[in-house]
């Protein structure tokens, strides 16, 4: 039998390429790093985090992201592995330091003795068996080819969020502290008075954004806001958004009108990232609008935000729920290109579609989680009939709901969390042999 290509060493990629290779199939792991990068890549390394160095919330039981983690952990996620050897404090989050988890899933990934990474570009879909996880960033020609195949694509505009120097900010008109005292002080919070924050508004919202092709503003993912366009539906938007100050407060007790959050983007906190403030305007823009925060006033900017396109499937026309193209048992698509938004959820269908591969290849049934799971609830949004199919993270409004009503969001959580990990236990029992 010839090797699984695996096409795309993102998070889905190589949450694929381990999962199998531990199976005891040979995979030949196929991407354009370290020779070639995309326009939002720049980390020789596979796994690279591009938007934010945070995974999102840790707790299953208040957090669906969360849950979803300790879901994948049940299954034995190397992306999990990952997290937990380059973690660095943020609170509630996980958040790791970008370096230190690209270099982990590279270095497991190449010293798999089932493995082969092979730099290239792939021009044409390959032959099954077959993985394809190019991500949302999938270069031209292969792009190209999926759109023919299958009837065209959909896309989003994304957008990451600057980083600054950590000795660049102004720790006299900053404080350390999380929400709530939560997390020891694992964020930097920048504080605004009413004068200060209004007019920060107003610069953002006039401020000159780069130009992008055939842009529209339908076509932009609400969990990727721009700041500026955020802005722009409201005075107060930001104060009810990233710019949140509820549950923050300096050693003296005091309140403030809005605050920035700045999260650690390494281990040794050298530099910090603009929490919530993904943006689409010109760099110089960027500097002169974050620099009229008080405490970003001479901030040092390590990297400016940028937007980019995101191109996904009409997964619901193209793909089953165990994540094969209809018609082609063993052609598989994973990551976000199937319309699963988020670094968890991208590496959790890839974690998946291994799990299929492998129990066909087996000859054995195939077993989808059920939507009590997260796993399961976004194997059925990828493939349920939706007219207006669109990316889903994590979240706990798209599990089936708990038989008895529990009107308390809290308890209602915890309850459809416990459901839910029995459920991936059971799951994992089931794909085990």
């Amino acid at each position: 039998m010839k090797p699984i290509d695996i096409i795309g060493a993102g998070l889905a990629g190589c949450e694929a390429a381990y999962y199998l290779a531990e199976r005891g199939y040979k995979v030949r792991l196929t991407d354009i790093k370290p020779k070639s990068f995309t326009p939002a890549h720049s980390n020789k390394n596979f796994g690279e985090l591009v938007c934010s160095n945070s995974l999102k919330g840790k707790d299953p039981y208040s957090n669906a992201c969360g849950l979803l983690k300790a879901e994948m952990r049940v299954i034995g996620s190397l992306i999990m592995r990952a997290a937990e050897a380059a973690e660095i404090p943020a609170g509630g989050a996980l958040a790791v330091d970008r370096e230190v988890f690209a270099e982990f899933i590279t270095c497991e990934v190449n010293a798999h003795p089932n493995i082969e990474c092979v730099c290239a570009e792939v021009k044409s879909l390959p032959e099954s068996p077959c993985i394809i996880a190019t991500g949302p960033l999938t270069c031209d020609n292969l792009a190209e080819e999926i759109k023919n195949k299958f009837g065209g694509s959909l896309h989003f505009y994304d957008a990451s969020a600057p980083i600054v120097s950590r000795e660049s900010v102004d720790t006299r008109k900053a404080f350390y502290g999380d929400r709530y005292g939560k997390g020891g002080d694992d964020y930097l919070n920048c504080p605004m008075d009413k004068r200060e924050y209004e007019y920060f508004v107003e610069q953002l919202v006039g401020a000159e954004r780069a130009q992008l092709h055939a842009f529209e503003k339908r076509e932009i993912f609400e969990g990727c806001m721009p700041l500026e366009i955020m802005a722009a539906r409201g005075a107060e938007t930001l104060r009810f958004g990233p710019f949140k100050p509820v549950g923050l407060r300096d050693k003296d007790g005091n309140k403030f009108y809005a605050v920035l959050q700045l999260r650690k983007e390494t281990a040794d906190g050298d530099a910090y990232n603009l929490v919530g403030c993904q943006t689409n305007l010109k760099f110089a823009e960027q500097k002169r609008v974050f620099s009229l925060i008080p405490a970003l006033a001479n901030a040092e900017f390590l990297r400016y935000g940028v937007m980019h396109r995101n191109t996904y499937l009409n997964s619901p026309e193209i793909l089953n729920a165990d994540f094969s193209v209809k018609g082609e048992p063993l052609t598989f698509f994973a990551g976000q290109i199937t319309g699963v938004e988020g670094y968890v959820e991208s590496a959790a269908s890839g974690l998946l579609a291994a799990v299929h591969m492998a129990r066909k290849l087996e000859n054995k049934q195939v077993v989808i989680p059920d939507n009590t799971t997260v796993l399961g609830a976004l194997s059925e949004h990828i493939a349920g009939a939706n007219e207006n199919f669109q990316p889903m993270n994590a979240n706990f409004g798209i599990l089936k709901p708990l038989e008895e009503r529990v009107r308390d969001k809290k308890l209602r959580y915890a309850k459809l969390a416990q459901r839910a990990v029995l459920s991936a236990e059971k799951f994992f029992k089931e794909i085990r042999y």
